[in-house]
């Protein structure tokens, strides 16, 4: 290990970033540096430059693969490099395109988990629905986080390291109580192959993969689209979005208001100026007139 990336090691330990977080960017830094073989501390702006420019019409990377490097080098040469450039014009972000999830119906989500053939995984992807919970929060369950007595679930460290509370569905507990009494889970919830170990992400992922190919479903469906199908549905069910925000975790409230324009009960209750005209529009052609000049 250079001596430079023991220092961005641990300054991003000192701010306690995630541990992904902490892999992802010395994963780009030293992509960077392998690109130029040289190192970091000896590349400057017009060199950043280039190498975004190879990200980008080279490459050929979208827009949030590219936003990874650009927070990677940021943090370098800010934090560990103390360069006082603004950082802003040497490193600019791109525009990340605003897309919609795509949303499940509740039909769908029943055919979906009916078409997912493991009981741990159907039993792990319907709790991700019933509260919303990322796959990476769902097998990190212990068996005291379900608290049937305040009827609640406690998600431990969840993305960005905050703890929340989101609500234990009664449908839910019976699934769970019936899959305790089966498997006995001792720690973990969901526990893995590996001893003392919860399932994997990648296992989950890959059941959900199977599903979605022996299901009707022509959209594209994923773990994460029951947590979308979940703000979705509650929003449409008349939950106020303030309450939705505390259930999914996010940091922004901006970042929930966007089920509001996903929401059938907010964007198709809205009547289009059409239907309020005095009088329908003709719709059958008009015969031609006839030309004589």
């Amino acid at each position: 290990m250079t001596l430079l990336r023991e220092r961005m090691t641990e300054d991003m330990q000192i701010r306690n970033l995630a541990l992904n977080t902490q892999m992802s960017y010395v994963q780009q830094v030293s992509l960077f540096a392998r690109h130029f073989n040289k190192s970091p501390e000896a590349l400057g702006p017009e060199d950043i430059r280039a190498y975004q420019v190879y990200l980008t019409n080279e490459k050929k990377l979208a827009a949030s693969s590219i936003l990874t490097a650009v927070a990677a080098l940021r943090f370098l040469y800010k934090i560990s490099l103390q360069k006082d450039w603004t950082f802003e014009d040497v490193i600019p972000a791109p525009k990340k395109p605003q897309k919609l999830p795509i949303v499940l119906s509740p039909e769908e989500v029943v055919e979906f988990l009916d078409s997912v053939r493991g009981y741990k995984h159907r039993v792990i992807l319907t709790t991700c629905y019933a509260a919303g919970l990322r796959i990476s929060e769902a097998i990190r369950l212990t068996v005291p986080d379900i608290d049937s007595a305040r009827m609640v679930i406690r998600v431990d460290q969840g993305k960005g390291q905050k703890d929340r509370y989101v609500m234990l569905s009664p449908r839910l507990l019976e699934i769970l109580r019936d899959w305790w009494r089966i498997e006995k889970p001792k720690h973990w919830l969901f526990p893995g192959d590996l001893y003392g170990q919860h399932i994997s992400k990648d296992a989950v992922e890959q059941a959900s993969q199977k599903a979605r190919r022996c299901c009707s479903i022509p959209k594209p469906t994923t773990p994460h689209s029951l947590r979308h199908a979940f703000a979705v549905h509650l929003l449409e069910s008349g939950t106020d979005v303030r309450t939705i925000q505390l259930l999914l975790g996010h940091r922004s409230l901006a970042t929930t208001g966007q089920y509001l324009r996903i929401a059938t009960s907010k964007v198709c209750s809205t009547s289009s100026p059409l239907d309020l005209l005095p009088r329908p529009v003709p719709v059958e052609p008009k015969p031609a007139t006839p030309q004589y000049f």
